[in-house]
């Protein structure tokens, strides 16, 4: 049953994804695809000389928040040293047992603090068992 989106432009079908907690939960064991796109804004003005040369920004989706090991999609973005909007895009294929949980994590490295914008998706969709 399609359920009634919070906001317009959203939509979700199906018991897994849980809104507050930002988790989708297998109903089923099987494969699932996943995808995420993340627009992320700088919230303060860097200071002068202070640059983005090798901040990193790393966007995981993770099984049961384990994000160490290989149970986990990734990706990684340098931060340029312009502009304080940004979009990076995470998808890939994980498997999950019944009842386990997958969620987006963002890895800060750039040494200012970020914030998700409205927008920014996260989806799943099960492959096959």
């Amino acid at each position: 049953s399609l359920s009634q989106p919070e906001r317009d432009g959203m939509f979700h079908r199906g018991p897994g994804l849980n809104l507050t907690s930002g988790q989708y939960t297998a109903p089923i064991a099987g494969y699932y695809a996943f995808s995420s796109t993340l627009h992320i804004a700088r919230r303060e003005p860097r200071r002068k000389g202070q640059g983005c040369r090798g901040s990193r920004l790393r966007v995981l989706i993770c099984v049961q928040s384990r994000c160490q090991n290989n149970r986990n999609l990734e990706t990684v973005s340098r931060l340029e040293s312009s502009g304080d909007l940004f979009t990076i895009s995470v998808t890939g294929t994980l498997y999950l047992q019944a009842g386990q949980y997958a969620s987006v994590f963002v890895d800060n490295t750039a040494g200012s603090p970020l914030t998700v914008q409205s927008g920014s998706d996260f989806s799943a969709v099960l492959l096959g068992v």
